[in-house]
């Protein structure tokens, strides 16, 4: 006869076992998780209620929006989990999977699962498997998770009876994993081994001494930071261009900007890192991206600056961030640069570099003068017709007026790059702006809002939230309102209407029709507690959004949009007719060749 645990290593060992359930609990707090994201479900059942004793279990409309979610969580607290039932639960969160593992975020999709002694001959409901099939495939949403490159597997439980399993640590090494290489990955729990004892684990500390302990094995720091310093004292007219990858290391990204105050270094970021600094800083030379860039200090940027120091950008350029393969982005050919890209986990040679390069005492501030003044809206726009080619005008004037900035979370789609316009402020979550225009899944701002203001919620912080969306991004993902209704979020809804998709529509066809001219939002928002006022002009928008920043609540702005060329704005001009180069329209590609300046006037071309 086989012994039990207690009977091999005796009762003070064995009753000091948690249960699975419980660890995985405690694991997830020592990441620094409040809060996770789901749907229930028979599979899932026992581990809510392990779970739902420490953290907040919270319901989400579908399991995607639940993974778009924790995909905003990982944005702003460091780790998101999602949490589904078997397959139908977590076959949905593929696509949010994808938007994970291109955005470079710790999300932990958390799945129950078909207990290990009901892994009989049987095919259990939720298993993909057709009924005329010959084997059963248990593992179907293993290799959904693992043909996206996402590190995927299911917790092992006891296979000793004298032994605990070892499913605790298990999770240790994957949420571990998953932290220090910023990547999400997928955990199924089966159901029988939630409330069986596990390991008793010895956590680290605390999250810096889990991160410290990866070791930095490279040399020559000292050297790069030597390069960096006559580079910068030889300069005139030098500026700092801070990548995305740094929106992700808040500690980092404080210590870069400080420097760059400190030395009097004019300082932009990436699009894709936009909202990640207070673009009304003094230094702050705007969000670049070569001929897109509507930023303040462009002409600093394009005919300026002669030595730029690039940290913390994609190894592999992407055309998205890049100026969309254009060949204007000026950072990328410039002929005095020095990129640390961060190779190490955490940007621990960047880190190594900046230390050096404190420790230097040549370091004089930069004699350079640039500050950046954003011009008020000129009084008399503001009764011109609405739309997107104005609306962030418009926008910036009512942060103006408020004296607060919004966080922005827009959709994928005009409103999207329409946004790019817009001045990002300071924010107490460290991010003003928060959008995913590399991987482009449309219907995630309102999962991302949600998440948004649970994280205002818990840091106890206010702050006004606006949505930008057009009608066809809204009308994907409206059932999560219900989850903004119960949650009592402060949240303004500019709401575009057109009634197509417009952005890089190529013709005609009925699948550009997103919506009916019967639809009324109005009735819509009503429903879920919620304000609506229609805005024609800017003066009537930026009225709108200061008394809704003031009152609070669900608010819901109707703007009527024309898709005529003067009411777009210049960014989606330019990106639609971006799309129609690459779609090889010939109108379109004179007008791109123009843009880039390698033919006649692209507005002439474009019309």
């Amino acid at each position: 006869m086989l012994p039990t645990i207690e009977q091999n290593f005796g009762h003070a060992y064995s009753s000091q076992l948690p249960e699975l359930g419980h660890s995985i609990a405690r694991l997830l707090r020592f990441f620094g998780v409040e809060r996770l994201y789901g749907v229930g479900g028979d599979f899932v059942a026992n581990l809510i209620n392990s779970l739902a004793t420490e953290l907040e279990v919270l319901p989400s409309s579908n399991e995607m929006h639940a993974g778009f979610s924790a995909c905003a969580q990982a944005e702003l607290a460091g780790m998101g989990v999602c949490l589904t039932t078997y397959t139908v639960g977590s076959l949905p969160c593929v696509s949010a999977a994808a938007l994970a593992r291109t955005e470079g975020l710790p999300v932990i999709f958390l799945s129950g699962a078909p207990g290990e002694n009901e892994n009989s001959g049987l095919a259990l409901h939720h298993t993909v498997h057709p009924g005329s099939g010959w084997h059963r495939d248990l593992d179907a949403a293993l290799n959904a998770f693992r043909a996206l490159g996402i590190r995927a597997e299911r917790l092992q439980g006891q296979r000793h009876s004298g032994q605990p399993n070892i499913a605790a640590e298990q999770c240790l090494e994957l949420l571990s994993w998953a932290l220090l290489n910023r990547q999400p990955v997928y955990i199924e729990v089966p159901r029988d081994l939630v409330y069986q004892p596990t390991q008793a684990l010895s956590l680290p500390d605390s999250l810096a001494t889990l991160k410290e302990s990866q070791n930095l094995n490279l040399m020559g720091a000292e050297l790069i930071a030597a390069e960096i310093a006559a580079k910068l004292t030889a300069a005139s007219h030098p500026m700092v261009f801070l990548g995305e990858k740094l929106r992700l290391n808040q500690p980092l990204l404080d210590r870069l900007v400080r420097m760059c105050e400190r030395l009097q270094l004019p300082y932009a970021v990436s699009w894709f890192a936009k909202g990640m600094v207070d673009e009304s800083a003094p230094l702050c030379l705007g969000s670049y991206n070569g001929v897109f860039s509507g930023c303040a200090g462009q002409e600093y940027i394009d005919k300026v600056a002669d030595y730029v120091l690039e940290i913390g950008t994609a190894i592999l350029a992407s055309d998205t961030n890049n100026a969309f393969a254009s060949g204007t982005h000026r950072i990328d050919t410039h002929d005095n640069k020095t990129m640390l890209k961060g190779t190490a986990r955490w940007e621990r040679d960047i880190v190594a570099v900046l230390d050096a390069l404190e420790q230097r005492a040549d370091l004089r501030p930069c004699a350079s003068v640039w500050c950046n003044q954003q011009q008020k809206l000129p009084q008399g726009e503001l009764t011109s017709t609405l739309g997107y080619a104005n609306l962030a005008s418009a926008i910036n004037q009512a942060q103006k007026e408020l004296d607060q900035g919004f966080i922005f979370i827009p959709e994928v789609g005009n409103a999207l790059f329409a946004s790019f316009e817009l001045q990002a402020l300071g924010s107490p979550l460290g991010r003003s702006f928060l959008a995913n225009p590399w991987y482009a899944a449309m219907g995630t701002s309102l999962p991302y809002a949600r998440a948004v203001a649970d994280e205002l919620r818990a840091r106890g912080k206010q702050q006004p939230l606006l949505l930008l969306t057009g009608d066809g991004g809204f009308n994907f993902q409206a059932n999560e309102l219900i989850n903004l209704q119960k949650q009592n979020a402060n949240l303004i809804i500019l709401y575009m209407r057109n009634n197509i998709f417009h952005l890089g529509k190529a013709g005609d066809a009925p699948i550009y029709a997103c919506n009916d001219e019967r639809f009324s939002p109005e009735l819509l928002i009503r429903a879920y507690g919620g304000q609506h006022q229609s805005c024609d002009s800017q003066a009537s928008l930026i009225a709108a959004l200061k008394a809704a920043a003031k009152n609070g609540g669900l608010h819901l702005l109707e703007i009527p949009t024309s898709v005529d060329r003067d009411s777009q704005s210049e960014t989606c001009h330019k990106l639609n007719t971006y799309i129609g180069f690459k779609n090889g329209q010939p109108e379109a590609t004179a007008a791109w060749h123009a843009l880039c300046g390698e033919g006649d006037d692209w507005e002439e071309a474009a019309h």
